[in-house]
């Protein structure tokens, strides 16, 4: 059967990021994805001029016609809103089979604002994290979620360990907001074993949607049921790819090319 993958977050009208990128990176990997959508933004390159959350009976009608219909094998989570839609979205995560979770836990907006109240983080970390194979936080997000710090390479590991105890197996927290100005590294903590996932730090600001669209990747190669340290390291692959060769769309900080990894297969 043709692997099938559920996002479960906001739209972005930009294209950018959350439901769009989630999408297009699904189709990249040969996965069929399909979509249960949190709230409508408005934004652009520029950032986000507008929020409407989706009634909470949408986002759950649309959740139930996925379960009524489809074959799920792996799904992940991106922007839920606030304390009542990740409610909701854990109740319905607890009723079905769908496979993987993967938590990409957008908490942090690229200026440092909190885009979630101290309620709904709450909510994230009591409750569905326990229920998360992976989750993906960047540095200011793993220290919100680990309650502490983060300016060390030791601290990205006890926060990592943290976090573990939460009830997820795998935590990658990415190296985006360090202050490693050669290499982009990321730390995996799998179950016992640790790694890092290293690239050349490219200098652009052609970086919106980084974490949607490394976290939809995971998703979809888990979905095709790739073992989780393959998955991890395509995913890696697969946003450099996207970071290294710009599409230079809009006027602030464009979305990562999602179909650059086709050059590089192909040369």
């Amino acid at each position: 059967m043709f692997p099938q993958a559920v996002t479960i977050a906001g739209s972005d009208s930009g294209g950018g990021a959350g439901i769009q990128a989630d999408i297009k990176t699904f189709q990249e990997r040969r996965v069929f994805g399909m979509s249960a959508i949190t709230a409508i933004t408005a934004q652009n390159t520029k950032g986000v001029q507008a929020i409407h959350p989706v009634p909470i009976d949408i986002l759950e009608a649309q959740l139930d016609a996925l379960n009524d219909d489809f074959a799920i094998s792996a799904v992940k989570t991106g922007m839920l809103v606030d304390e009542a839609h990740i409610a909701s979205v854990i109740s319905r995560l607890q009723r079905f089979d769908w496979g993987p979770l993967i938590v990409d836990p957008v908490m942090i907006a690229k200026g440092g604002a909190r885009l979630v109240s101290n309620e709904a983080i709450a909510t994230i970390r009591e409750n569905l994290l326990p229920l998360a194979t992976i989750v993906t936080p960047n540095i200011p997000e793993a220290e919100v979620i680990a309650e502490m710090s983060i300016e060390s390479t030791a601290q990205i590991k006890k926060a990592a360990k943290r976090i573990q105890l939460l009830g997820v197996k795998t935590v990658i927290i990415k190296g985006g907001h360090s202050e490693d100005k050669a290499e982009s590294r990321d730390y995996v903590l799998d179950g016992e074993n640790e790694f890092w996932l290293e690239a050349k730090r490219v200098k652009t600001k052609q970086t919106h949607g980084t974490g949607c669209t490394f976290s939809a990747c995971i998703t979809a190669e888990l979905a095709k049921g790739a073992s989780t340290e393959y998955a991890i390291q395509t995913a890696k692959k697969f946003i450099t790819s996207a970071i290294s060769q710009p599409l230079n769309i809009g006027h602030g900080n464009g979305p990562t090319n999602h179909w650059a990894h086709r050059k590089e297969s192909q040369e």
